[in-house]
């Protein structure tokens, strides 16, 4: 667990901060202001509870049941069951860094002032996360409307200390066990508590900044290996001049452009070598990758901006409001979030074909310039990188699948009363699926343009000063170079921990400067 520290406040929470708790197990304390404001809202909370008006959340069912009024002496029960009955999760659990995510978003809600929550409640929500406790979240429950619904119930009967929970040794236990032995006490909810630990887009929003941590090292990335296979392909850096690319300036593939000629700064390969085969331009996958990458960069950016948003809304149902009014509202569509996962899981499916595309040229004798037909050491005796494409090739085809967007389907439920939903945590798992193919596909490219980089430097060419450094860098990490065949997947996946740890942008930095 790392001893950094997150002040959850009233606002200001960042990406930043999700990632550190999610995923570094940051510890969480609450300001004194979130104190100040939680106690203030709930003041107003339990002056409308006092009242005999009926109102939504604090003295009335939920969803399609909502015009029941609720006694008094029911209340707490009611609290209580709306979260057992809502958590009705099924499938596989989820990771243990998006729980994270998303008991830590709701509690930044919660701490905003505007749920109603009492001090305590929230504390208790600290204390699960810093004593490493994870509610057992499932795959299947949330339609991405209301909030994360089933999602966000499962951690709330944590708090209850019902159901089931991951200690942070990895064993599953009951949950009453568990805050015992961490001497956190479960809370007894009062008005309003179950239902404002259930309402928000907490789940899809903690994927999503995660999600674009990991994409944006992957499109830094990406950068890197397709000036490597430009630079394999004896291809020219020419289109990657800055005034080429001032004439359309999509700030995304300036930035793409720049990093390639970076990289391949210093290099004997690119431009020189076309005396045998000339050609007047390289294919689209190698002359247009800051075009694709670019474009990608500032789908990021616009995703960036959505979460943003949503990490400064407070999002419930009902909410309370400054002058002290309590009013229901739909700010837990989550239709805003679910866009951009969407949009996310395009752009990474188009990142991951022209990777693929590049890797496909590398190994075939016919469009590589002179490389060994599938970068094989005695071809037809070794099949060299063949399957390896085959792999990449497989990842490709499922990319396409998962950009298929969830957020253009909507399904409804509570007998009509939700009837249009965002289908957000779906787009949200579905990304999670994709980011994971497009470090595996990135990694295949990787591993094919090092290689051909390295048969090139044996004909006696050499490689940019930036690329002998992530070759070196991807051999010291376990892939190994050319050479006859081997047992293929270990090198595989050592190149895929090597990029999705970031090491490749590590590695050549030294020698590039900072990569954007």
């Amino acid at each position: 667990m790392d001893m950094h520290t997150v002040v959850v406040g009233t606002s200001g929470t960042t990406a930043e901060d999700v990632v550190a708790v999610a995923r570094h197990g940051a510890r969480v304390e609450l300001s004194s202001a979130a104190v100040d404001a939680l106690a203030a809202s709930r003041l107003i909370v339990d002056a409308l509870a006092a009242k005999p008006e009926p109102v939504y959340g604090v003295s009335t069912g939920f969803g399609a049941l909502a015009s029941r009024h609720i006694s008094t002496e029911l209340r707490a029960q009611l609290q209580r069951n709306i979260v057992r009955s809502h958590a009705a999760g099924m499938g596989p659990r989820v990771e243990r860094e998006v729980v994270r995510a998303l008991m830590f978003l709701r509690l930044k809600t919660v701490a905003s002032g505007h749920t109603g929550v009492r001090p305590e409640v929230a504390q208790t929500m600290a204390d699960v996360l810093n004593a490493g406790i994870t509610p057992a979240v499932h795959e299947y429950g949330s339609l991405g409307c209301s909030g994360d619904l089933a999602p966000l119930s499962h951690c709330a009967l944590t708090l209850m200390g019902e159901g089931d929970a991951e200690g942070p040794d990895g064993t599953v236990r009951p949950a009453g066990e568990l805050l015992a032995a961490h001497g956190i006490t479960p809370v007894e909810l009062r008005e309003k508590e179950g239902l404002a630990l259930l309402n928000g887009t907490d789940g899809m929003l903690g994927m999503l900044v995660m999600a674009l941590a990991d994409l944006r090292n992957l499109y830094t990335s990406a950068d890197i290996t397709a000036a490597l296979s430009l630079e394999a392909l004896l291809g020219t850096d020419k289109v990657l001049a800055p005034e080429l690319h001032a004439i359309r300036p999509h700030p995304g593939q300036g930035v793409s452009a720049d990093n390639m000629l970076r990289v391949l700064a210093g290099s004997g390969l690119t431009g020189h070598h076309q005396d045998d085969a000339p050609r007047v331009q390289d294919a689209y996958s190698v002359r247009c990758a800051p075009q694709v990458n670019g474009a990608g960069r500032d789908t990021l950016d616009y995703a960036a901006v959505v979460a943003g948003r949503e990490l400064a809304s407070s999002v419930d149902n009902p909410v309370v409001l400054p002058d002290g009014r309590v009013e229901s509202n739909g700010n837990f569509h989550g239709a805003p979030v679910a866009y951009v996962l969407d949009f996310l899981a395009i752009v990474a499916a188009d990142l991951g074909s022209i990777c693929e595309r590049r890797t496909d040229r590398l190994l075939d004798k016919n469009r590589s310039h002179g490389l060994p037909p599938f970068l094989a050491h005695d071809a037809g005796v070794d099949s060299g990188l063949m399957i390896a494409q085959y792999t990449q090739a497989a990842l490709v085809s499922e990319m396409k699948r998962l950009a298929v967007p969830a957020s253009a389907d909507s399904i409804p439920s509570s007998a009509m009363q939700e009837d249009h939903v965002s289908m957000g945590w779906s787009a949200a798992r579905k990304l999670r699926t994709a980011v994971d193919n497009l470090a595996r596909i990135v990694a295949v490219e990787l591993y094919a343009a090092t290689r051909a980089v390295e048969i090139r430097a044996a004909d006696g060419l050499t490689p940019a000063p930036a690329s002998q450094a992530a070759v070196a860098a991807l051999r010291a990490a376990g892939a190994e170079g050319p050479g006859p065949d081997r047992f293929l997947a270990p090198d595989l996946a050592a190149a895929d921990t090597f990029v999705r740890e970031g090491r490749l942008v590590a590695a050549v930095e030294p020698v590039t400067g900072p990569l954007a």
